[in-house]
Order: structure tokens, then C-alpha cells, then sequence
């Protein structure tokens, strides 16, 4: 049976079994068989290719990395947890935004916190001017599920609303800007998603806890983990489904 996760990471990442072949080490043949036949590599060669494709041994080969492994691996790409989100360390959200070299993705309902950092807004710009690939995704002001929110926040009827509207304004001199793109979103958001290549803060969502007061957990990827690569899939399946922002 093939192992359709493999090819898609291989085309993905625009790599023929060819090319991916030489840059571990293997001949070519036996990538293919490990793509069309779904034969599973050595260790030395899943860690080599996953790497290469940008995504986890545990997704390519689940059968592969034993429970009591991924548990492990999962725990170790968890770097702190806070009680809440406003007890990540503000020096934190700056080194991880300054470090950012490929891409940064929001998700979340207004995520105003983000534009009281002073330079928030002209850093985002300054990393889209070289290339880092920029996605924030907002609730819809105008969606049951941001009303839903508001409600189970104890903000009140259109309260959260109004601040995704209100924190809209911020972004303004974003718009236009090559390599940044807002999106609105529809879904019940169970967490917020901040990315910065490959370490994320994800803010748990409470029912009756503002985001504020959440807990909140600060990823880094590793190679052979899940658990970073869990979020990063989810915010790509809520872009997905999201629309262009209204301004």
C-alpha cells in the first residue's frame, strides 16, 4: 500500500524521489518504494527525510515510532507552560517575532495584546519586506461563533466584536503589503495559534476564561514529534476554509 502522507510531503516540498534520494544517501528506488509500497525506512533515514519534507515521523510513519516514544518526543517539544497567556514573558514574544525567517501565522479572535507591543506592527512589516511569509486569520465580527465567544467570556453581547473591529484599525498601514495576508474565520476556536517557524505559543481557550487568563504553551518542533505539527496542520485547515478580511 502506498504511503499517500509521503507523497504529498514529497510534492509539497517539490522533491522527486530522485532528488530526495541523493540528499539522504539512498538510491532512488528505494524512495520510491518507500513512497508507492509503503516499506518504512531505517530510523536514521525517516529522522533524514522528515526533516527534508518538513514534517514528523510519527505523521509519515505512524506505525513506526512506538507509543512510549512519541509520548516522550511530544513532552519534549513542549519548552514551558504558563498559567495563563499573560505570563509569557514579553521578551519572549519579541525574540520569537525578531527570529522569524520563513513564515509567521496568527489565529485568533482579535489578538489586540499583539498590537500593544510598540513595535509590533512595523517588525511584522520590516519581515514581510524580506521574505518571511505573513497569514493572520481573525474571528468574522459578524459570525455566530465570535458572538458565541463574547458570551461564554462574560463580554457581553458584541463585545468581542467590536474588538476584533476595533483592533482591525491597527493593521491598516499592513494592508497592501506584499507576503502579508489577512484572512476571517468562522470557526469555534479552541486555541490560539501564534507561529514563528518552527516554535508556536498556543493559548488554550476556556470556557468562561478570557484568552488572557488561559493557559498557554510555548512549542518548539522536533523532528521525529506530533504535537507542534498538530497545531501548525490546524491553523492550515481553518486558512483554508477562511475568506479575504473586510476593511
Amino acid at each position: 500500500m502506498a504511503n499517500e502522507r509521503l507523497r504529498d510531503a514529497l510534492m509539497s516540498a517539490g522533491l522527486k524521489p530522485a532528488t530526495a534520494a541523493e540528499q539522504i544517501g539512498v538510491d532512488a528506488k528505494t524512495v520510491e518504494r518507500w513512497a508507492t509500497q509503503g516499506r518504512t525506512p531505517y530510523a536514521r533515514h525517516r529522522a533524514a527525510l522528515s526533516a527534508l519534507v518538513g514534517q514528523s515521523e510519527s505523521y509519515l510513519w505512524p506505525a513506526a515510532v512506538p507509543p512510549e516514544r512519541q509520548a516522550k518526543i511530544a513532552a519534549s517539544e513542549i519548552v514551558a507552560a504558563y498559567p495563563h497567556r499573560g505570563a509569557v514573558p514579553a521578551e519572549l514574544w519579541d525574540e520569537l517575532l525578531a527570529s522569524a525567517t520563513d513564515r509567521i501565522d496568527v489565529l485568533v479572535h482579535a489578538g489586540q495584546f499583539l498590537i500593544e507591543r510598540p513595535d509590533f506592527i512595523r517588525t511584522v512589516a520590516e519581515k514581510a519586506g524580506v521574505g518571511v511569509t505573513v497569514r493572520i486569520n481573525f474571528g468574522d465580527p459578524d459570525s455566530d461563533a465570535v458572538e458565541l465567544r463574547s458570551q461564554e467570556e462574560r463580554l457581553g453581547t458584541g463585545t468581542l466584536a467590536a474588538r476584533i473591529r476595533y483592533g482591525l484599525a491597527a493593521y491598516r498601514p499592513l494592508l497592501d503589503t506584499p507576503g502579508i495576508e489577512f484572512r476571517f474565520h468562522t470557526t469555534t476556536l479552541y486555541n490560539s495559534i501564534f507561529r514563528f517557524d518552527d516554535q508556536a505559543i498556543i493559548n488554550t481557550h476556556v470556557y468562561g476564561v478570557p484568552g488572557a487568563h488561559a493557559p498557554a504553551l510555548h512549542l518548539r518542533k522536533l523532528g521525529a514529534g506530533d504535537l507542534f505539527d498538530t497545531y501548525a496542520r490546524s491553523f492550515v485547515d481553518v486558512w483554508s476554509t477562511s475568506t479575504p478580511a473586510r476593511w
